[in-house]
């Protein structure tokens, strides 16, 4: 079973999407363009470089300690455990996080999401929270019968630890990925290259056409999975590889895929002449220290490893009873337990080792795996043409379905089935491991990524954010299915140059959440108000952006943002003006801050809330003075 597809055939939870389709989720940042069938990249800046950039979103008292940065020269930090203030990032968000992951501990609703999991979340070079919870090794068995565990003994179950290790599943594939760019800029892999170009038996079944791009972005048109493992020899799978048909043209769709990392396997291997186990050693673990990182752990890590389950026709492709210590997709199984699309096992630490190492441009202590060059490849949108489906090489780009409020433009990351996942978020310098055993006792048990997406909410909300002016501004909470309202009281408008100004911060989900601004005369309905917005930065003055539908939803970069409205619209009228904060009951952003509202009517200021008097009289529903 991989982290993404299920050996019987059926789509995993972890993938928001049937074969053949995305979810349509607006793409609000791109760093790659669709040029005349060329390719023109956009470097985005990364750790450091974004996180000093965003002044809104630094730790209290002054610049948090983000660290990293791509610039050339830029401090670049190894890992070390320290407080949430050392980190930059908010206490209690972070204790609400363990609180959140417990929970799924619990039924939820019909069974645990998980026996167990190890939390860990940091920001810059500062691990502020590293917490295992339940168990690594709970069940013997599952009885299909009844639908339930059959627990060991108590003696014989163990307690997660913070250096248990996990199959990671799919989160194998980014493993693959790291190998393939290092040989792209080595100038042995070329991107736009057909896979056919290095194995020309790969061109079977109309395949020709495939190239490499499309191979780590899961536009090849491969179907998700084929059942290899019914193959008993290598000769035999190979073939079924090379017979496969395309399930759509190449290039025309996104389809999640475990052929795609499979055949880059195939690939690294024939170029290096080394089995991918090694190059994972000789090239990524060895170097950055990830001693707890490996394909087909020994036997003597068994104790600390996390089980998975008890597979069984005819949920599983194959019956081997409990898999503990073993890879648990058959695909991968059947490959001797090193393939590229699953079988890497690992644990919290060592997998935070390899965030800080991407986030600090691809190096680590004193050892570099990649450029920084190479590093901007894997934040980089290269499927711009599929919106819902943003993808770098390897990396998942803009998910709210697992990344929940840390989902930007910029975020990128992986999911495991066996339950893990994996986020970092070069806008705030921030990094999420969860890892569980959500497939123990059966794959059938856990649904959804709501843990991902409750841990990475409380992850992004202890991010603070600066009020632009004095000690707190509106924030409009983070709760969804949810509205919120922060109304002015009535004023009296004489001028024909009456505006609006404040300052104002937004991050929601695209399209699904907004924040509008509405106007209401003498108590008629409310409608809504055009304004401007314009991000302040270094150089020339920008345009200002308008929005004419008076709303904005998305990503606003994480800054503060001048606003602008002309309210001579209702000159002579006795106007109240609010923001409404709407969220879907799916996923939310950040959520949105206003601050320093101030109505001018021509040379009058009629209301300024840093007048305590005027302030008083702002009426909130749901949005609360927050001084981050």
């Amino acid at each position: 079973m991989t982290g993404d597809t299920q050996g019987n055939g059926r789509t995993s939870e972890d993938t928001p999407r049937t074969a053949g389709s995305g979810i349509a989720r607006r793409r609000l940042g791109a760093g790659i363009l669709a040029l005349g069938g060329a390719l023109a990249l956009t470097p985005i800046p990364l750790a450091g470089a974004a996180a000093r950039s965003d002044s809104g979103t630094d730790g209290p008292g002054g610049a948090a300690d983000t660290g990293a940065g791509m610039e050339s020269g830029a401090h670049r930090p190894t890992l070390r455990r320290g407080s949430a203030a050392r980190a930059g990032l908010l206490q209690e968000p972070l204790d609400q996080l363990v609180r959140d992951a417990e929970a799924y501990l619990a039924d939820s609703p019909e069974h645990p999401w998980y026996a167990g999991a190890v939390l860990l979340a940091g920001r810059g070079g500062t691990v502020a929270l590293h917490r295992p919870i339940g168990k690594a090794v709970r069940y013997s068995a599952y009885d299909e019968k009844t639908d339930t565990g059959v627990e060991f003994p108590a003696d014989r179950q163990i307690a997660m630890a913070e250096d248990t290790v996990f199959d990671l599943a799919s989160i194998s594939k980014l493993f693959t990925s790291l190998l393939a760019v290092q040989q792209i800029e080595r100038g042995r892999l070329e991107l736009e290259a057909t896979v056919a170009s290095y194995l020309p038996d790969f061109a079977g079944g109309g395949k020709q056409d495939i190239t490499v791009r499309q191979l780590l972005t899961h536009t090849s048109g491969f179907r998700s999975w084929i059942p290899l493992y019914k193959e008993p020899t290598r000769e035999g799978k190979l073939r079924m590889l090379w017979d496969e048909v395309p399930a759509s043209t190449p290039g025309s769709a996104y389809l999640y895929s475990d052929l795609n990392l499979i055949s880059l396997q195939l690939i690294l291997e024939h170029l290096t002449g080394r089995p991918l186990d090694v190059l994972l050693r000789e090239e990524i673990t060895a170097p950055l220290g990830m001693h707890r990182t490996r394909y087909n752990p020994p036997a003597s890590w068994k104790p600390k490893i996390a089980a998975t389950e008890d597979a069984r026709l005819p949920w599983s492709g194959l019956e081997r009873g409990l898999v503990w210590g073993e890879v648990h997709d058959e695909n991968a199984f059947g490959f001797g337990g090193v393939a590229g699309h699953a079988g890497v096992f690992s644990c919290a630490w060592d997998l935070a080792v390899l965030a800080r190492t991407l986030l600090n441009g691809g190096v680590y202590g004193r050892s570099r795996i990649l450029s920084e060059e190479s590093v901007d490849l894997l934040f980089t949108d290269f499927n711009t043409a599929f919106p819902g489906d943003e993808h770098g090489l390897g990396f998942e780009l803009y998910q709210h379905w697992y990344m929940g409020a840390m989902a930007t433009p910029r975020s990128a990351g992986h999911t495991g089935f066996t339950g893990t996942s994996l986020v970092l978020d070069p806008t705030t310098d921030t990094f999420l491991i969860v890892l569980g055993n959500s497939v123990h006792p059966v794959r059938s048990w856990r649904s959804g990524s709501a843990p991902r997406v409750a841990t990475a909410n409380q992850l992004a909300r202890a991010v603070p954010v600066r009020p632009e002016r004095g000690r707190t501004a509106w924030f409009s909470g983070m709760a969804s299915a949810s509205t919120a309202t922060l109304t002015l009281p009535a004023l009296r408008l004489d001028s024909a140059r009456a505006r609006l100004e404040c300052a104002l911060w937004w991050d929601t989900e695209p399209a699904s959440d907004g924040l509008f601004l509405e106007a209401s005369a003498g108590g008629e309905e409310w409608q809504p108000v055009p304004f401007t917005t314009v991000r302040p930065g270094p150089g020339r003055r920008p345009d200002p952006l308008p929005h004419p539908a008076g709303s904005v939803t998305g990503w606003s970069g994480r800054v503060w943002h001048r606003l602008e409205a002309d309210l001579s619209a209702w000159r002579g009228a006795s106007l109240r003006l609010r923001w409404r904060y709407t969220t879907d009951q799916l996923y939310v952003g950040r959520g949105a801050y206003v601050d320093a509202l101030r109505v001018r009517d021509g040379g009058r200021t009629v209301f300024d809330s840093e007048r305590p008097r005027d302030a008083g009289r702002i009426g909130a529903t749901g949005w609360v003075r927050s001084a981050d």
